[in-house]
């Protein structure tokens, strides 16, 4: 299985939400033939790939695709955004709607390595808001914006129950493709921006 023969395999799948049964499983049976050519033996230490900023191509996390279940608003782009020397990660989804409407959800949580190819996360922080009153321009502006310190209109609260935390191993890392999977059984694959 190369790369080229997944992301067709994924292509027309609005990041899972049109999936079949069967396109899920041939699409986890041809993630699993790409796991086993890894180029990247130790991908929590490969930093300078690791690190940047990162766009959902497929998931099958319900998490996820449940956001598209918002009442006139569609889930546009989802990211997830790594910033290895303070060991966070940022989850954005981007929705469309009518114009002025349009909204952004963000999760940021802590990252600690515990094994050549798992993380294990502690969600910190939500920020849910419209994205012309919060000033959302683009992920890496919104993470500018986190990292001053700054409060958002909106819903901007902070997670600190016990059981929002899980882990995530990645399986496969080259220059611009990652897939992982999660604590969940959930599977993410990702291109770098």
């Amino acid at each position: 299985m190369s790369k080229a023969e997944l992301l067709e395999a994924i292509a027309g799948k609005n990041r899972g939400l049109l999936a079949t049964e069967t396109d899920k499983v041939a699409i986890l049976s041809e993630i699993a033939k790409l796991e086993d050519r890894n180029p990247t033996p130790r991908p929590v230490e490969a930093i300078e790939l690791l690190e940047g900023d990162w766009r959902l191509l497929y998931t099958t996390s319900k998490d996820i695709l449940g956001l598209d279940q918002f009442p006139l608003a569609t889930l546009s782009q989802v990211y997830q955004c790594l910033r290895s020397k303070d060991n966070k990660i940022y989850n954005i989804a981007e929705f469309s709607s009518l114009p002025y409407l349009e909204g952004v959800v963000s999760v940021g949580a802590r990252f600690e390595p515990t094994s050549e190819r798992r993380v294990n996360v502690n969600f910190e922080r939500s920020i849910i808001g419209l994205q012309n009153l919060i000033g959302y321009r683009s992920p890496h502006h919104f993470i500018e914006q986190i990292e001053a310190g700054e409060k958002f209109l909106g819903l901007d609260f902070s997670i600190n129950r016990r059981e929002q935390k899980g882990w995530l191993d990645i399986t496969y890392l080259d220059q611009d493709l990652r897939i992982g999977r999660g604590n969940q059984g959930n599977v993410f694959i990702l291109t770098k921006l």
